[in-house]
């Protein structure tokens, strides 16, 4: 790696809120190159980048269906024009599915997978090959503790964040002798929209559940996936660390 860490350039995917907002101004207070993604949150994309710019980084939207491959090429040509190809991938863009899985539709189980888990199979490909070039990078996927332990109601996130883990293991070993780690960060419940589906009964119960008390800050997420990317983080490789305030050890 010939490229200072504070010189970097940080891809961070679904970052227009929540973990993902969060994530981009974590890296923005050393001042990096964001790259914040969205899909169709336009001004909330914005927002964070004017929140990133504040704090001396400099920082670009960038919009994309991350199932649409065309898509993503044309991403990854807009960024290398700008001489923007990310050294740091943050796969963190999914969206949840709740319901039995006897109410789950074909189209519902494959939109969950083609957003969570080919969305960032086909991200990772697009901007893997400058990572191998330069025999550097890191690749952190946000996962979920469901995916670890699995939740009843929620097969199909579940069984696609249990894939994002199978795919960082694997690629951890693929990628390792090109100086590239590969690691998954699977938080517990964290305070984000995701958690709005709950009426107030329901998160007193999971917050009585949690050894903590309470729910994860986005904040924390973004620290842990911050010193991830670290290069001095380089032997931690292959890893899915999961911030869950105690919920599962």
């Amino acid at each position: 790696m010939t490229v200072p860490f504070p010189q970097q350039t940080v891809l961070i995917t679904g970052a227009s809120r929540g973990i993902g907002a969060a994530i981009a101004e974590r890296f923005a207070s050393v001042g990096m190159n964001i790259v914040i993604h969205y899909q169709n949150s336009h001004e909330s994309a914005n927002e964070v980048a004017r929140r990133c710019l504040a704090k001396g980084a400099q920082a670009m939207t960038i919009a994309a269906d991350l199932r649409d491959r065309d898509q993503l090429e044309r991403t990854r040509e807009k960024l290398a024009s700008r001489g923007l190809l990310p050294h740091i991938l943050v796969n963190n863009a999914g969206i949840s599915h709740y319901g039995l899985l006897t109410d789950t539709s074909e189209e519902e189980w494959d939109l969950v997978m083609d957003v969570n888990l080919k969305g960032t199979f086909l991200c990772t490909k697009t901007f893997l090959p400058e990572m191998i070039r330069s025999q550097y990078g890191r690749i952190i996927n946000v996962s979920s503790i469901w995916g670890m332990s699995g939740a009843s109601c929620e097969v199909a996130y579940s069984a696609s964040k249990g894939g994002i883990n199978a795919f960082t293991k694997a690629l951890a070993k693929e990628l390792a002798p090109s100086g590239i780690t590969v690691n998954a960060v699977a938080p517990g419940a964290v305070d984000t929209d995701m958690m709005s589906g709950f009426d107030g009964e329901e998160l007193a119960a999971i917050k009585n559940d949690i050894p903590a008390g309470r729910l994860g800050q986005p904040d924390e997420i973004a620290s842990l996936i911050y010193f991830l990317a670290l290069p001095e983080s380089g032997y931690i490789n292959g890893q899915v660390i999961s911030p869950n305030g105690g919920w599962l050890t």
